[in-house]
């Protein structure tokens, strides 16, 4: 069946991340334990299906405050076509300079850190996140295709790749094309891995930064889900806290 083709595929993806990727987590998890430590940030960034992890991040139940996702509802489709279409998304990520505009409205510091996801790689929204988080000083990681990193060709006019420009470079282990089954008389794939795969290492980054924190004895105000948490005003709590960081 395609269905067990996809989970094998599936827990096979896990599983390379798991066994190849904790080195580069670990050192991801540690400049962002520094950054959080230190009442700043990691800024997540993504366009396109990259939004997910980001917003999947924070505000989530088992997360904490030290995570700010950047998202640009111009780089989200909210539909297949028309305003808000998938097509104009894609035109959008691929311009040149727009990022910097819409990152300028944010007060970055050389002490927060970049999170940037991207499966390609390649085209400007992600490239540009990480050259204008590199002109303040800030330390980027980079969760994309380690395969795709290794094999395309960089397209924008800076001739760099996003990993090129990671200080961290997490690689999601999934090939190319995203997807991973293969259908009898069908020349393309379907089922796509990457998703999957940038969520598994998104909370594991989180449980990694939250043990680091928790060894320093900071107190990690966090979302619980209201079906196991009597106290109603807990997650508002935890709102308060990031406004308050939010004010500085």
């Amino acid at each position: 069946m395609s269905a067990e083709a996809y989970a094998e595929a599936a827990l096979g993806v896990l599983e390379k991340i798991k066994e190849t990727q904790k080195e580069p987590i670990g050192r991801a998890a540690d400049l962002m334990a520094e950054a959080i430590a230190g009442g700043h940030w990691v800024r997540i960034f993504g366009s396109g299906h990259s939004v997910i992890p980001a917003l999947d991040v924070f505000p989530r139940y088992g997360s904490f405050v030290g995570f700010f996702p950047l998202v640009d509802p111009r780089l989200v489709w909210f539909q297949v076509l028309g305003p808000g279409g998938a097509p104009e998304l894609l035109w959008i990520e691929r311009q040149e300079g727009y990022i910097r505009n819409f990152l300028k409205s944010f007060p970055l510091v050389p002490q927060d850190v970049m999170l940037i996801y991207s499966h390609g790689g390649l085209n400007a929204a992600p490239v540009e996140a990480a050259l204008y988080a590199r002109s303040i000083g800030m330390k980027v990681v980079a969760v994309t295709s380690g395969e795709n990193h290794r094999q395309a060709k960089a397209t924008h006019s800076s001739g760099k790749k996003l990993g090129d420009l990671a200080d961290v470079l997490i690689n999601n282990c999934v090939p190319p094309e995203d997807a991973l089954v293969e259908i009898p008389g069908q020349k393309e794939k379907v089922a796509a891995g990457s998703t999957l795969a940038v969520v598994f290492i998104s909370m594991s980054l989180v449980a990694e930064v939250a043990r680091r924190l928790a060894e320093r004895g900071i107190h990690l105000p966090t979302f619980v889900s209201p079906n196991l948490e009597p106290d109603p005003n807990h997650n508002l709590s935890v709102f308060e806290a990031f406004a308050r960081r939010v004010r500085g």
